[in-house]
C-alpha cells in the first residue's frame, strides 16, 4: 500500500521560505507517476503548485513557477517542497500527492499539514 506523509514547520514568518517535506512508502519515487504538491485554503480551494517526476524533471504551475522550487532525495524516497518570499496568502495546508501519468488525476494523499505564515 502506497503511503505519502508530510513534515515541516507549522509556522513561517512573512518573506521567509516555505520547506516542506513527503516521504512516501510502499512505492519508489524513481519508477513512474509523478510526484506532486497541491495546497488548500479558504479562498483560493485547491490549487495545484507543482511537481517531480520519476525521472526526476520538476514542473511549476504558471502562477507561483518563479517562487517555487521542487527536488527530491532518492535515497530516502522523499520529495521536498521551498516556496520562497511567503505572505499570509500562502497560509493553507499543503498536502503531496501521487498524480497518474497521462491520466491527470491524483490516487494516494498525504494527510495534509496546515502551514501559517504569521509574524
Amino acid at each position: 500500500q502506497v503511503q505519502l506523509q508530510e513534515s515541516g514547520p507549522g509556522l513561517v514568518k512573512p518573506s521567509q521560505t516555505l520547506s516542506l517535506t513527503c516521504t512516501v512508502s510502499g512505492g519508489s519515487i524513481t519508477i513512474n507517476y509523478y510526484w506532486s504538491w497541491v495546497r488548500q485554503s479558504p479562498g483560493k480551494g485547491l490549487e495545484y503548485i507543482g511537481h517531480i517526476s520519476y525521472s526526476g524533471s520538476p514542473y511549476y504551475s504558471p502562477s507561483l513557477r518563479s517562487r517555487t522550487s521542487i527536488s527530491r532525495d532518492t535515497s530516502k524516497n522523499q520529495f521536498t517542497l521551498q516556496l520562497t518570499s511567503v505572505t499570509p496568502e500562502d497560509t493553507a495546508v499543503y498536502y503531496c500527492a501521487r498524480l497518474i501519468e497521462n491520466w491527470g488525476r491524483f490516487d494516494y494523499w498525504g494527510q495534509g499539514t496546515q502551514v501559517t505564515v504569521s509574524s
